[in-house]
């Protein structure tokens, strides 16, 4: 088991700085919608406009993005989840992971996205920042920046999916000891 980084306390108050940066950025929740890259990105997603929706009293639109179809290292699959019950073109889009590494997962959802529309513009949200890109790729809006060496795991659970909020690290050396 690695490192506890960010406990389900920490991550509550560190997703509630990021919607109230959000908001900041955008003047407001006017024409912006919350796309999360499934799987653990959605939830966070959810999350960030359910926050954004309370401070500004009005509904920021939420949906999902499945992006298996547009990977280029993973199988491409025939099924689709993506759920954007709302129109993209035009908006202002906030796009949620819940990490990024090399950027690939960014750019395989942003293929996704154009097929739902040309959004206004996209911007990046991510929980946790562990660098090491491959793409020129960056968050606009960032839970914590960690300093990893490439063979590290940072694992994120949430509720949703896994029963409890947490982000862990587990160093290659620990990984590699342990098998």
């Amino acid at each position: 088991m690695g490192s506890l980084l960010m406990d389900a306390g920490d991550m509550k108050r560190t997703l509630g700085r990021m919607a109230h940066e959000i908001l900041e950025a955008n003047q407001g929740a006017e024409d912006l919608v919350v796309v999360g890259v499934m799987r653990r990105g959605w939830p966070i997603a959810k999350r960030l406009a359910f926050l954004m929706t309370q401070i500004e009293g009005t509904t920021v639109p939420c949906g999902k993005l499945d992006i298996s179809r547009f990977r280029d290292d993973h199988p491409a699959t025939l099924t689709d989840e993506t759920e954007i019950p709302f129109r993209i073109g035009e908006r202002r889009v906030v796009l949620v992971d819940e990490v990024i590494y090399t950027g690939r997962t960014v750019r395989a959802a942003l293929d996704a996205l154009m097929q739902h529309g040309r959004p206004q513009s996209v911007h990046l949200a991510v929980l946790v920042d562990r660098g090491h890109r491959e793409l020129p790729i960056q968050p606009d809006y960032c839970g914590r920046v960690l300093e990893t060496q490439r063979g590290d795991h940072v694992v994120v659970r949430v509720q949703e999916l896994d029963g409890e909020d947490r982000v862990e690290l587990t160093p290659e050396s620990e990984r590699l000891a342990s098998a």
